[in-house]
C-alpha cells in the first residue's frame, strides 16, 4: 500500500511522468513478505484459520498443503489436529500471496503453552492430517515428511486408498473413500472407543460407538442422509 509520505517524496522529485507512473505502480503492488501477528480465533478446517490482528480478522489458507474436506474421512480429525496446536494461541503468518477467495496464503506458526513455536503447515503433513499440495508446492522437506507419514500409516494414510481433496472437490466419489485408524482414543462415558478401521453400520456395536465414528473419526458414510444421526437402524 502506498502511504502519503511515499507519494509526497515521489512528487517532490523531478522525473519524467512515465517513470513516475512506473514507480507508483511498483509501490502499489501487494507485498507478499508481509507478516500477520495475532491470535487464532477460528479453525474452518485442517488448512484454514482466522487470525485476529488488532481489530482486523484475517482468513488464512495454510501454504503448500491441502487437508481433507469436511465431508471427507479424516476431515474432522484434521480440523481437530490443527485446532489443538493453534486455536486460541498467538500466531505468526508469513504471507505468500492470496487465493481466488481473497484469503491470505501463508506459513503459519503457532505458539505453544511452553513458549515454543510450531509450524502448523509442517505439523499437519507430519502427522498425516494433510497432503502436500503438489500443484502449488515441490517443497522437498514437506514431501519427505508426507512420505514418512505414509510409511508409518499415520492419520489419513492409515486408509488403504485415501482420496486427495483436490480430486474429491472435482467429483471424487465419497463412496470409494475408506476410514481407518487415527492415533487417538477418546473416552465417552464409561466406554473407550478408538478410530480403528470400522466404516460400516454393521460393524458398530452400539449407537454410542456409531456417533463416535461419525463425529470424532469423520466416517461420514455412517450418516447417508446427512441429518447428523448415524446408523439409524440402531440410533
Amino acid at each position: 500500500m502506498i502511504v502519503k509520505k511515499q507519494l509526497l517524496a515521489i512528487k517532490n522529485h523531478k522525473m519524467p511522468k512515465a517513470k513516475l507512473f512506473l514507480v507508483i505502480l511498483f509501490l502499489s503492488l501487494p507485498s507478499y513478505a508481509d507478516t500477520i501477528t495475532g491470535k487464532v480465533i477460528g479453525i474452518a478446517d485442517g488448512d484454514t484459520i482466522t487470525v485476529l490482528e488488532g481489530k482486523t480478522q484475517h482468513k488464512i489458507r495454510l501454504n503448500a498443503i491441502d487437508a481433507p474436506e469436511s465431508r471427507q474421512d479424516f476431515g474432522n480429525a484434521s480440523k481437530k489436529s490443527l485446532s489443538e496446536i493453534c486455536f486460541g494461541r498467538p500466531a505468526e503468518v508469513v504471507v505468500q500471496g492470496t487465493d481466488d477467495y481473497g484469503r491470505s496464503i501463508g506459513e503459519v506458526s503457532c505458539q505453544a503453552a511452553d513458549g515454543s513455536w510450531v509450524s502448523a503447515n509442517t505439523h499437519q503433513v507430519r502427522t498425516g492430517m494433510a497432503w502436500v499440495y503438489r500443484q502449488y508446492s515441490n517443497d522437498a522437506e514437506l514431501i519427505r515428511l508426507e512420505e514418512l507419514a505414509r510409511s508409518q500409516s499415520l492419520g489419513l494414510w492409515s486408509q488403504p486408498s485415501p482420496t486427495p481433496p483436490w480430486d474429491f472437490r472435482h467429483g471424487g466419489s465419497k463412496a470409494t473413500q475408506k476410514a481407518a485408524a487415527v492415533v487417538q482414543t477418546v473416552t465417552t462415558s464409561s466406554t473407550s472407543f478408538t478410530c480403528a478401521g470400522k466404516r460400516f453400520c454393521k460393524q458398530m456395536t452400539s449407537c454410542e460407538e456409531a456417533k463416535f465414528y461419525l463425529r470424532t473419526c469423520g466416517v461420514y458414510r455412517l450418516d447417508r442422509d446427512g441429518d447428523g444421526i448415524p446408523c439409524e437402524s440402531i440410533c
